[in-house]
């Protein structure tokens, strides 16, 4: 349900009594969940109004609810910014309007934040590490999801084997992240309190300082490189840089060596996130949109190489991604003498891309000439015997497939 400004500032009178606006404006928000305004009263005093679209926006706000109580007096204050307070809530069936009190500042995109240079960059940086330096009883406090390195990285696979049943992303992304998810060097990281939902428009600033965040809708114990997942589209590499060299200085022993490289995963993992997220709601727009970011991002990375995700290389995959069909036994005995199929056979647990001619051919080009490479020969459980034929004319086909081909997951 979208609403305009108007109808905001309707909901907002009925949410505070004695609310009189005297003014009203729309302002930016997460565009597919949340209808935002700004509020000035006869008092000249400032309100922001936020209403969601849909039951699962509205929950996302009943969570921040939550999460605002449970930031204590006490906690505030230890804090380098300001969280909103909610003044006034209303109902209108099942979805929640909230009513929250303004903090003074501006809202920028990344490259309005760049443009302000370091000490923005610096300030940035110290807000994250006040964030993630919080004490474990505020998330007690607010009962707050919780999980483990490990739990983390095994939702992240979870959600992988959900986005590739969906096949609609390319295979090098998946081999890609997979990847990175089994390499565990990476994933061993103090787990944190973490915001889980910033970008650009959770950040008020004043004369380059950061004088707020809101959008506590996610918040939960977890992986603290979630918090700088936003941060990865920016142009400007020296400002990415002083604001995690801000954020490492400032947590000291705590920091962790692999944070960028987990950022980087999590910011191009969103896509396929959003892409799932996308085809649940039946969202065609989303979906097609998604897809064609998806490709873009995989033709980037083919190209280019893309921002390192893994502590261990990851084999360098070919420039396209050579297509291959499965054959079953009584499939591969059917094919006629002069066709020769890619089929994949099993062995142990790797899988190998095999060139399955006629036996009777493979005899013919051995007797042929004999400086040819000899085929090699590999038994499965069966005791069924596929022969293995570098083909000089095709190098992509003789490739050996991935250890574990994601595209099947």
């Amino acid at each position: 349900m979208k609403r305009t400004a108007m109808e905001l500032a309707a909901l907002a009178t009925a949410a505070v009594p004695g609310l009189t606006p005297a003014g009203v404006a729309s302002i930016p928000d997460e565009p597919e969940d949340f209808d935002s305004a700004m509020i000035v009263d006869d008092a000249n005093q400032r309100w922001r109004v936020r209403a969601p679209r849909h039951e699962e926006a509205s929950m996302r706000l009943e969570r921040e609810l939550t999460v605002l109580h449970a930031f204590s007096p006490a906690v505030r204050a230890e804090l380098p910014f300001l969280i909103p307070s909610v003044v006034g809530t209303i109902r209108q069936g099942a979805l929640r309007t909230f009513v929250y009190n303004h903090v003074q500042g501006t809202h920028y995109d990344l490259d309005g934040m760049a443009l302000l240079g370091e000490s923005t960059a610096i300030q940035l940086g110290r807000a994250l590490a006040a964030v993630h330096g919080l004490p474990d009883d505020v998330a007690e406090r607010g009962d707050f999801p919780s999980y483990s390195a490990e739990e983390f990285r095994q939702r992240r696979l979870n959600e992988l084997d959900q986005a590739a049943m969906t096949g609609k992303i390319p295979v090098t992304l998946l081999r890609r992240w997979e990847h990175a998810l089994e390499d565990v060097n990476l994933w061993r990281f103090n787990p944190t309190l973490v915001h889980g939902d910033l970008h650009e428009e959770s950040f008020l600033i004043n004369d380059s300082r950061v004088v707020a965040i809101s959008g506590w809708t996610d918040v939960h114990v977890g992986d603290p490189a979630d918090d700088f997942a936003w941060l990865q589209a920016c142009q400007d590499s020296a400002f990415v840089t002083s604001v995690m060299d801000a954020y490492v200085a400032e947590r000291g022993e705590h920091a962790d060596p692999h944070l960028s490289r987990r950022a980087a995963l999590a910011a191009e993992f969103a896509l396929a996130q959003w892409l799932s997220r996308s085809i649940a709601s039946g969202d065609e727009e989303s979906i097609t949109e998604a897809q064609h970011m998806l490709e873009d991002l995989d033709k980037d990375i083919r190209e280019f190489g893309g921002q390192p995700i893994s502590v261990i290389e990851q084999p360098q995959m070919p420039a396209h991604s050579p297509t291959v069909s499965v054959l079953e036994d009584d499939d591969a005995a059917s094919v006629s003498d002069e066709t020769s199929s890619i089929a994949v056979v099993t062995v142990g647990d790797a899988d190998v891309a095999a060139v399955e001619e006629d036996p009777e051919s493979v005899a013919e080009s051995e007797s042929e000439d004999d400086s040819e490479e000899s085929p090699v020969t590999i038994s499965n459980e069966d005791s069924s015997e596929i022969s293995v034929e570098e083909d000089e004319a095709d190098p992509e086909a003789s490739e050996p497939a991935n250890a574990k081909d994601s595209d099947q997951r």
